[in-house]
């Protein structure tokens, strides 16, 4: 990175005399990525025209201040996502920046604000994040007969309008057709084609975005280990998002984020499953064959709660993972690796866990009493724009549920962290497609202890 101690006001000169840009350049973002204390990653997606990018950013305010750094990657494939990752910026501070396409000035602009360095110097600060899965965009052509599965983006722009600290997407991010899942091109254009939908672009760059994917972006339905596209999916996902990290030895998508005093663990629920259909007990004892995070995974994922001092440890996965009684997929259905982790949570006396989980095309909290511990619960949060399935047979009157959180209509979550140290609580905020408020629910940092 070389910094330029110019004026900024001589910026339009130095990229933009005598030449024009494309239109169509630009096919979706800009979008924020992760933005921490110090760095910052910022993404955007070119047409094959473009043969150079240059992020330049500069402190709100100090315009002499002015910064820039060249994307030194692959450019002119059919499929042009980039990222950007730029260090050495202040605590607390508010940055402006603007994407450079082949040496002009684009309309790929925006602002973001940097962590402030509060651990050991004052309390946890408040904070909140968006949350949800199933984001269905019709593709007429391609999509099965009959009335269309997606309805009404505008909860996107809802969303961007909404002021939190980032949004985290629970899977099911774009929906792959059966013309995208036998080809790697075809993997490519759904991310690139859903990514690019004008109502997503304001969200995209008015706050941070994380994501864990579940099936549906990352391949068939129902799809995992055996999936022979399950590498070029690792790929576009870490494309098309900023995460921190992606798995280990070069396998699965998960990783981990912290903001004040929560952590949140994005687990893949993908790569390393086993069919549903495997057979889940062996001689009335659970299979160690069907796996679901597997064995690699869910070492990191116990380790890395020991290691966690955050107040809530929040345990992101695609899949629901509590319900006793759903006929879909879930976590409770593998249960020699179920088990295992229940007994590691209850052996470890790991603190303030809870799950969040997407999936299930309605919205709903799950309750899970454990005896001589505190209770489990895991927030399911869907759909975005897919369609919406309602609860039935067993699960319409399902005792675990808290009473009153099913949501049954296109939905997001609000939530937020607040209150002094020690008495810490966690707001769930389901709402709608216009952003009203359809469920409430507090918990607080006590009830989440031994």
């Amino acid at each position: 990175m070389k910094k330029l101690w110019l004026i900024f006001y001589f910026i339009p000169v130095l990229f933009s005399q005598g030449q024009s840009l494309n239109p169509r350049s630009i096919i979706s973002g800009p979008m924020l990525g992760q933005v921490e204390l110090r760095t910052a990653t910022l993404w955007l997606q070119v047409s094959a025209d473009v043969s150079s990018v240059t992020l330049i950013y500069w402190k709100v305010g100090r315009p002499e201040t002015f910064w820039q750094k060249n994307y030194d990657g692959d450019l002119g494939k059919e499929f042009n996502p980039i990222g950007i990752e730029i260090g050495g910026l202040d605590l607390n501070s508010h940055y402006e920046y603007q994407f450079i396409l082949n040496h002009v000035k684009s309309t790929a602009a925006g602002s973001f604000y940097t962590k402030d360095l509060w651990q050991w110097r004052k309390p946890a600060p408040d904070f909140s994040f968006l949350t949800g899965s199933c984001a269905y965009f019709n593709d007429p052509v391609y999509d099965r007969p009959g009335k269309p599965y997606g309805g009404d983006s505008v909860i996107f722009e809802t969303m961007a309008t909404d002021t939190a600290s980032f949004t985290l997407w629970l899977g099911d991010n774009w929906y792959t057709r059966e013309v995208d899942i036998l080809s790697s091109w075809g993997l490519w254009y759904r991310a690139s084609r859903d990514r690019a939908q004008p109502v997503l672009q304001h969200l995209l760059k008015a706050m941070p975005q994380y994501a864990i994917w579940d099936d549906h972006d990352f391949g068939p339905d129902n799809s995992g280990f055996s999936y022979g596209l399950k590498e070029v999916s690792r790929k576009i996902f870490m494309k098309y998002w900023c995460n921190p990290f992606y798995g280990e030895d070069n396998k699965g998508i998960y990783s981990q984020i912290s903001y004040s005093d929560v952590d949140l663990f994005l687990t893949d629920d993908r790569y390393f499953r086993s069919a549903d259909e495997m057979e889940d007990s062996i001689g009335g004892k659970p299979n160690p064959d069907k796996h679901f995070f597997g064995d690699k995974q869910l070492k990191w994922l116990e380790d890395a709660l020991v290691q966690s001092h955050a107040t809530f440890k929040i345990i992101v996965i695609g899949s629901q993972t509590l319900n006793p009684l759903s006929t879909d997929e879930g976590f409770y259905k593998y249960s020699f690796e179920y088990q295992t982790l229940m007994e590691f949570l209850s052996r470890s006396d790991t603190k303030g866990v809870l799950f969040l989980t997407g999936d299930r095309h309605h919205s709903e909290i799950i309750k899970t009493e454990r005896p001589g511990n505190y209770d489990l619960y895991d927030i399911t949060v869907s759909p975005f724009t897919s369609g919406v399935s309602r609860v039935r047979g067993a699960e319409t009157n399902n005792p675990s549920r808290v009473p009153g959180s099913l949501v049954e209509e296109r939905n997001y979550a609000k939530i937020g962290v607040e209150g002094k140290k020690n008495d810490r609580i966690l707001k769930v905020q389901f709402r709608g497609v216009d952003g009203k408020i359809l469920y409430n629910w507090n918990i607080s940092e006590k009830k989440l202890m031994r």
